[in-house]
């Protein structure tokens, strides 16, 4: 980001002379698209605002950006299509999933990450606003004993993982195959994230197998579709959505170091889900085994207005998608299916997913082209005060449309998704929610594989928590749990 000019409207040593007027290409080109008023401060402007202004005009793919408001506009409000309940044969059920399916796909998915091919990516653009924090979110800690940020919480489960993988090789072969960290920033978290992962020695991790990449922004736009200025010779500019992961990427020029690396598959997921499984094999393989071009994982909607999106088919047997809950009409979300007793719009999306290399190429393309964006109503700081006007975001879900095959994977709430999105004291989504999410998940592992737990405090306000670096799922816990009494609060370690 650059560096914004001081205020100073002298425009040369001590002359009253009047300024030079904009560069008359540049106004002409801010004329086709109808955003000649970003040059409408320029006589009160200060040599360097000048000058500021005009680098951040010419910063900006005018072509590219009329297309999106043009298309997002035309789109907006349009009545949505019809949509019906995901078919049940596209869901892996927790309750249908046979242990030996589970056990081939482990199987499976160990393979291919033995053998170099899944790469993780982490979408962290995000500031932990809501949570007390401007830190990018991935810093924060959540309380545990170790008192381990997320961004580490992850980082150990990828090199727990990689062990295991390396164990899994036949007898003799036991080289640990790095596994690739895509990491999406944002203009505003890229540099303490970076930071962040220098200052804590890249938490045990390589530094050539982490890659750190920037989300783009997107102007800020009034009602009738032109640039909200934030000051006079600065447009207001907004993150373009954990979507915008498919164009960064792109221009980043990472989907070709993918391949270059031998890269197939991207577990891609959000950072503040304190129970991520990175990388997860057994859904690696099942997604391998479906041989689809992207899957999600899914947790039962807990009841009809909780406040998550759920997956829908467009149309009469059309593509799979997400709903956001705002788009869903209160009569289909409280809908029941008479065979099962359950929601029909049931499968709520949680950010957990698995793309092909080969999709994540076609898309890219494919919403650039469409450039079709959601426009979220927002109270935006401009030169006016706050100016009622629209951020331009695509959602990470927007690819799925484009999918030729989508499978859904079932996971457990308990087990898999604990967000961190509020702060203390709010109704859900806290650190605090998300810290006994984990304990609980940790006791039950510890008392599965033989061990006892005491505490002088209600269990799971301190409790037990087992390293990532230990185990990844529970696994390989009954040699160091077996007959032994753990202390809360503690980690548990090698």
């Amino acid at each position: 980001m650059r560096e914004e000019p001081t205020t100073d409207n002298n425009h040369s040593n001590g002359s009253s002379s009047p300024p030079p007027p904009p560069p008359q290409a540049l106004v002409e080109r801010l004329k086709d698209y109808g955003q000649e008023d970003a040059f409408a401060f320029w006589d009160q402007l200060s040599a360097d605002q000048q000058n500021f202004l005009v680098q951040e005009i010419e910063s900006l793919d005018l072509q590219r950006i009329d297309r999106m408001i043009r298309c997002s506009f035309q789109s907006y409000g349009l009545p949505p299509a019809s949509i019906e309940p995901v078919p049940e044969g596209f869901v892996s059920t927790v309750e249908d999933r046979k242990i030996e399916d589970r056990e081939k796909w482990w199987n499976m998915g160990m393979k291919a990450i033995s053998e170099g091919k899944l790469a993780v990516l982490l979408l962290s653009g995000g500031q932990g606003t809501r949570l007390g924090s401007s830190a990018p979110k991935g810093c924060f800690n959540i309380g545990l004993p170790s008192g381990k940020s997320l961004f580490q919480l992850q980082a150990e489960r990828i090199m727990c993982l990689q062990r295991l993988a390396a164990q899994s090789l036949a007898e003799g072969s036991g080289n640990v195959v790095p596994i690739h960290w895509y990491i999406m920033t944002s203009p505003f978290t890229d540099k303490a994230t970076r930071d962040f992962f220098k200052n804590n020695k890249y938490f045990g991790l390589d530094t050539d197998q982490v890659s750190f990449f920037s989300q783009g922004t997107i102007p800020c736009v009034s009602k009738d579709g032109r640039f909200i200025m934030e000051t006079p010779f600065q447009v207001a500019k907004a993150p373009d959505g954990n979507g915008g992961v498919y164009s960064a990427l792109k221009y980043s020029r990472l989907l070709e170091d993918m391949s270059t690396r031998g890269v197939k598959y991207l577990d891609c997921y959000g950072v503040d889900n304190a129970l991520v499984r990175v990388g997860d094999p057994t859904f690696l393989g099942y997604f391998i085994d479906k041989g689809v071009a992207s899957a999600a994982k899914v947790v039962r909607k807990a009841y009809p207005q909780e406040k998550v999106g759920v997956f829908v088919r467009r149309g009469k047997g059309g593509p799979v998608t997400v709903v956001e809950y705002s788009e869903l009409d209160q009569s289909l979300a409280s809908e029941i299916n008479q065979r099962t007793g359950r929601l029909r719009y049931c499968w709520s999306n949680v950010c957990l997913h698995m793309f092909t290399l080969d999709f994540l190429n076609q898309v890219a393309s494919g919403l650039e082209k469409d450039s079709i964006y959601h426009l979220a109503e927002k109270k935006i700081p401009s030169i006016h005060g706050q100016t009622v006007g629209y951020k331009l975001e695509q959602f990470i879900f927007d690819a799925f449309p484009y999918a030729p095959s989508t499978a859904l994977y079932e996971v457990l709430r308990e087990e898999e998704f604990a967000p961190v999105k509020n702060v203390n004291g709010s109704n859900f989504d806290t650190p605090d929610s998300a810290r006994l999410l984990v304990l609980r998940l940790h006791a039950r592992w510890v008392v599965a594989a033989g061990g006892f737990l005491t505490h002088s405090v209600p269990l799971y306000s301190t409790g037990v928590e087992v390293s990532p670096l230990v185990s990844y799922v529970g696994e390989n816990l009954e040699p160091i749990c077996r007959g032994r009494t753990f202390h809360a609060p503690c980690e548990i370690t090698f």
